[in-house]
């Protein structure tokens, strides 16, 4: 089995117009058309099965989404930074460009005092599976944002769902401005730079969550 990098290792090997978000190693190929675009998932397809290491491809009209996981190892690992290497020099040859602006993965969290209660019922009603040890529900076929749950009072008087939104380190602090900006404001910022909770006018709560400063790393 691969060994999993850590974030400072990815973001220090990772090629340019790359970012590790939650969900893995990403990218944004600007297309500027379908038929672009589906030369490059087919180019790329190609290099994938060469290499034995396949990525998630989401081909829109004018762009391609690229994340890069492995999921034998549980993250992203050196098969992943070099596939993202391979990408970067398709679409270079293609004449295409690469952009980290906006992306971004959502998890949702369902804050309850006891989740072994309830978590049965999401993993039915969504048709999601719990990973063997695990403590959230996921979408079997990756499309859809996975689902955990976090310990609360039981007689806690706050909303029950919040959002986890993960981001680049580099886009936070413009993230957080124009929230506040928006009336929201930060209510804890103990815990960064792995995450900060922000809440809107009616304090409702969620978070934004980097790679940074998580298993001992330290933020940037």
């Amino acid at each position: 089995m691969a060994t999993t990098l850590t974030g400072r290792q990815v973001a220090e090997l990772a090629p340019d117009g790359w970012v590790l978000v939650g969900d893995g190693l990403r990218t944004c190929v600007v297309t500027g058309g379908f038929a672009a675009g589906l030369a490059l998932v087919d180019a790329v397809g190609a290099a994938a099965e060469q290499a034995d290491h396949h990525p998630d491809l989401d081909l829109r009209w004018g762009h391609v989404d690229v994340r890069l996981w492995s999921h034998d190892a549980g993250g992203v690992t050196q098969r992943d930074v070099e596939l993202a290497r391979t990408v970067s020099a398709l679409a270079s040859d293609a004449g295409l460009t690469l952009t980290v602006a906006g992306l971004q993965s959502l998890e949702l969290a369902l804050d309850t005092p006891d989740a072994a209660r309830v978590l049965p019922f999401w993993e039915a009603f969504l048709a999601y599976r719990r990973p063997e040890g695990g403590q959230d529900v996921r979408d079997v076929a990756g499309r859809l944002p996975p689902v955990w749950f976090q310990e609360s009072g039981a007689g806690e008087p706050r909303q029950r769902w919040h959002l986890d939104v993960w981001v680049d380190p580099g886009e936070v602090r413009g993230r957080i401005e124009a929230a506040v900006a928006a009336g929201g404001r930060v209510v804890d910022d103990s815990q960064a730079p792995a995450f900060w909770v922000l809440a809107d006018a009616d304090g409702n709560r969620s978070c934004l969550c980097t790679w940074q400063d998580r298993e001992g790393e330290e933020g940037a």
